[in-house]
């Protein structure tokens, strides 16, 4: 979780919302990736889409099915389909999205629609720092607005 939180720490220097996320397979990073919307101007460049981006086309495999994702906060709905269409195993994430009493991405990763069910695991233990980063970014973001 360290390691995405310094993908989401690159975000925010680079005034994007701090979000960063890890690809780890056999207990090494083969990709990172933190949230790049406003430079590159595509709604699609969270950063856990860009880490499974960068995995696929290094294992030359649009499966990462051995794959654990760590990403600071839960990833959205369209973030939780690419998870599951990437076949990766696990997902942990360290804050829980303040709208998410849905329960959302859990029902999207496990849906019985699926024929791969993805484990989802919170890891509290940077929680706070990651809650921080974003509401400082985001009063940040209001106070120059």
């Amino acid at each position: 979780m360290e390691e995405a939180f310094k993908e989401a720490n690159k975000a925010y220097n680079e005034d994007e919302v701090p979000i960063g996320a890890v690809i780890v397979i056999d207990n090494k990073i083969v990709s990172r990736g933190h949230n790049n919307r406003e430079k590159s101007q595509n709604a699609i460049k969270h950063g856990e889409i860009i880490a499974i981006e960068k995995a696929c086309k290094k294992f030359k495999s649009w499966r990462l099915e051995n794959a654990t994702l760590y990403v600071t906060l839960e990833p959205c709905p369209m973030c939780a389909g690419a998870i599951a269409n990437a076949r990766i195993s696990k997902v942990v994430y360290g804050c829980k999205e303040k709208s998410s009493g849905d329960n959302l991405c859990e029902k999207i990763l496990t849906s019985q629609r699926l024929n791969h069910k993805v484990e989802m695991v919170y890891d509290e233990s940077m929680s706070e720092d990651i809650s921080n980063l974003l509401a400082n970014f985001f009063k940040n973001k209001r106070k120059n607005t």
